[in-house]
């Protein structure tokens, strides 16, 4: 998503009256959700997953509120649905392609991570400043020297670049 991309849609939502705490509050349940997804449950109520998320069911139902009516009275909410809802506003369904900056450890446990994809997050490329990681094959990728991320960005379209280096 380019950067007026991400104007509008954030316009978009204040247009809609969505409050920042309640978008701040999403990606908790997004997480919640994915987690009732992997153990198989098809439905939830707003206190099963208001418990998963460590909120109260009355603030669940606002924030979701605002997202649209996707619940229904006595039966709760359809958990896939509203994984994609949510995920939608975050603006997650959409493919995110990545470049990873630092291929020490955190940078490579974050290439070899498989739950990227399945968020909408591509890795397209490992840079890295050290000759000696340079030219390696990690997670299917080779690293290329970090004097290619703007060749990189432009070739391979990226638009999230993770540092992951020693903070010095």
């Amino acid at each position: 998503m380019t950067p007026r991309q991400n104007r509008n849609r954030d316009r978009d939502r204040a247009d809609r009256g969505i409050p920042e705490a309640t978008v701040a509050r999403l990606p908790v349940y997004l997480r919640a959700l994915h987690g009732l997804q992997e153990r198989g449950v098809a439905t939830v109520s707003s206190e099963e997953l208001a418990a998963a998320a460590g909120v109260n069911s009355a603030k669940l139902r606002k924030d979701l509120s605002h997202l649209g009516s996707y619940g229904t009275r006595g039966v709760g909410y359809e958990v896939e649905y509203l994984v994609y809802q949510i995920s939608r506003e975050l603006g997650l369904t959409q493919d995110w392609v990545v470049a990873i900056i630092g291929v020490g450890n955190l940078g490579r446990a974050l290439a070899g991570y498989g739950g990227f994809a399945s968020r909408g997050f591509r890795v397209a490329g490992l840079l890295d400043a050290d000759e000696a990681i340079v030219g390696q094959e990690i997670s299917g990728m080779t690293v290329e020297h970090i004097d290619r991320l703007e060749d990189l960005i432009a070739e391979r379209g990226v638009s999230i670049a993770v540092i992951a280096t020693p903070a010095a």
